[in-house]
């Protein structure tokens, strides 16, 4: 049913404002208390063999949805209905921002794949902060995990970035269950050059510090989200930093400025912007797997980039990601889409030698060489 309705409807449609109208049936339907009761039993059915811990919390499973979907924390209880099993929101940066000029969302439907150039389009850390805070307050209709991915503001140069991060930090680490900080997008002037080394000890370490003296009775759980761009001697000095600084997570990966082997025409893969979806899945794979090679159990691995189908949530599992993200194959799969993922997980697990899905994590990967 919803590939016909994209077919007939969402892919003659400007891709962000599908979006937007999508996101708000969504939004609405988790408003109405019965109709957020049937929606959630059917679409989010509960597998207790999938039942996930990372950093210290407890997930329903361990298939989330990416950061890039709910920028303001507008629809966490819509994505938890719709079976969701985390919400990462964001990217939020300090300062509000329009994000880049319009059109800036192209869907390559040829490669199952989106290219965006978004900027980082929010309302703030202090907006954000709010509603996560009276979210809370007000008994949310869904409980979820709910992660707050954070980035540079556009306007604020190079040199005051870590002043940036840590305002954000301040505001919202103590509404988040864990914490990401953002260096990997291609859309924000100089943003990934603060995933050299040199550069991101300084602002990992601030924001842990900031995080730390604004919640004082919890460690919230920071993570890092990089690019698939990234030489493989980056990934090991990012995997080899992160277990310096004691960090909590690394997430492998965001989009990619690669266009490498794309069946779409040269209208759409000429966009400037991040490419997500089936294309970025096997480089993805390959950052996890180097990764895990590098921390083992050390650190939590998330596996993001290029997940459609069950087998690739597994294929990530086994590689060494403790949980996996979705967000472009949610927009060519529909709302069946978390079903789906954890029903075939479900079924894997049980047919694969494996008595808990912890159990599974890493089971495919080389023993670590660090």
């Amino acid at each position: 049913m919803y590939q016909l309705f994209f077919r007939l409807v969402f892919r003659h449609m400007d891709p962000e404002r599908a979006h937007h109208l999508a996101f708000g049936w969504i939004r609405l339907a988790a408003r109405v208390p019965v109709l957020r009761t049937f929606v959630a039993a059917l679409l989010a059915p509960r597998h207790r063999a999938l039942r996930t811990e990372a950093f210290g919390l407890r997930m329903h499973g361990p298939f989330g949805l990416a950061a890039g979907f709910d920028k303001n924390a507008v629809g966490i209880d819509g994505m938890a209905m719709l079976g969701f099993d985390h919400v990462e929101i964001g990217t939020v940066t300090a300062q509000p921002q329009p994000g880049n000029p319009k059109k800036r969302l192209f869907r390559l439907v040829a490669d199952r794949a989106l290219i965006n150039r978004m900027g980082f389009n929010n309302e703030g850390s202090a907006v954000v902060a709010a509603r996560l805070a009276a979210r809370r307050a007000g008994r949310p209709a869904f409980r979820t995990t709910v992660g707050v991915n954070i980035g540079k503001t556009k306007v604020v140069p190079e040199a005051e970035a870590v002043a940036d991060y840590v305002t954000s930090t301040e505001r919202l680490a103590g509404h988040a269950d864990y914490l990401v900080v953002n260096v990997s997008s291609p859309n924000t002037p100089g943003l990934r050059n603060l995933q050299a080394v040199d550069q991101l000890r300084p602002l990992l370490s601030a924001v842990r510090e900031a995080a730390d003296r604004t919640v004082p009775g919890r460690r919230v759980p920071l993570l890092v989200k990089i690019a698939p761009d990234l030489a493989d001697e980056d990934v090991d000095a990012v995997a080899d930093l992160a277990v310096e600084l004691g960090l909590d997570g690394i997430i492998a990966t965001n989009t990619t400025i690669a266009r490498d082997g794309l069946a779409s025409g040269p209208e759409l893969t000429a966009e400037t912007g991040g490419l997500s979806g089936a294309p970025l899945r096997a480089r993805s794979l390959e950052v996890l797997r180097r990764l895990y090679a590098r921390v083992g159990d050390r650190i939590t691995l998330v596996g993001v980039g290029g997940i459609e189908t069950a087998d690739d949530a597994w294929e990530r599992i086994l590689a060494g990601a403790t949980l996996v993200q979705g967000y472009s194959g949610f927009i060519y799969a529909g709302p069946f889409w978390s079903r789906h993922i954890h029903r075939g997980l479900a079924a894997r697990l049980a047919a694969s030698p494996y008595a808990t899905l912890a159990d599974a994590i890493g089971a495919d990967a080389p023993e670590p060489t660090a």
